[in-house]
Parts: C-alpha cells; sequence; structure tokens
C-alpha cells in the first residue's frame, strides 16, 4: 500500500478503499465497510483542500492565534474571604474526610 499523502493522492491515482479503511483506523474510526465508498471522496476533497492551503506562499507572513486584535485583561490578584471548609464540603458531590473526593486519573496497572 502506498503512503496516503497529498503527494501520493491525484486524479489519476485516487485514494483506495484499502487506503480509506487506513486512515479511518488511525483515527479510530469505525467506519462499515458500505460507507467506504462515499468516505473515498470526501476524504479526497479534504486532501485536495490541503494541498491547495499548502501550495499558498506565506513567506514572510507572521503567524497569529486569532485574525482579530485582544490581549487577556486580568484583574489583580488580591485575597479575600475563604468560604469556611465545612460549607465547601457542602457542596462537593463526593469527599473523604475534610477532603474533596475526585476520580482517579492513571490507571492501576500504567506502569509501562
Amino acid at each position: 500500500m502506498r503512503s496516503v499523502t497529498l503527494a501520493a493522492m491525484s486524479e489519476a491515482h485516487p485514494l483506495t478503499p484499502k487506503e480509506v479503511a487506513h486512515v479511518a483506523k488511525l483515527a479510530r474510526l469505525a467506519v462499515p465497510g458500505d460507507r467506504v465508498e462515499a468516505l473515498r471522496g470526501q476524504l479526497a476533497g479534504v486532501l485536495g483542500h490541503v494541498a491547495k492551503l499548502k501550495a499558498i506562499d506565506v513567506e514572510g507572513v507572521e503567524p497569529m492565534t486569532t485574525p482579530f486584535d485582544q490581549s487577556n485583561r486580568l484583574d489583580p490578584d488580591e485575597p479575600g474571604t475563604c468560604l469556611p471548609i465545612q460549607e465547601l464540603l457542602k457542596n462537593a458531590p463526593a469527599v473523604e474526610g475534610r477532603y474533596l473526593a475526585v476520580p482517579k486519573v492513571l490507571a492501576e496497572d500504567a506502569g509501562g
């Protein structure tokens, strides 16, 4: 199987159903076999659009995160009054003693 890249895709060599299934697998998408043919054209269109974007000369163009001129307005960090611990725990969905209980985010067997 050839690599599914912008250079590899062209009108003369359109994406094969096997390549579309491979891209779906890489993206962790479950695509039924009867949908692969419809997705062939859509994926080819997306890759064609990306190829056009890659062809644009951006030499000397400053990268930007947003097209709008904006800045963050930060209030001064001034300490205020805190809730009493019992008041805070009353609003928590789960507590363990004097602490907020949160679900584990790392698996037990994540040892490498």
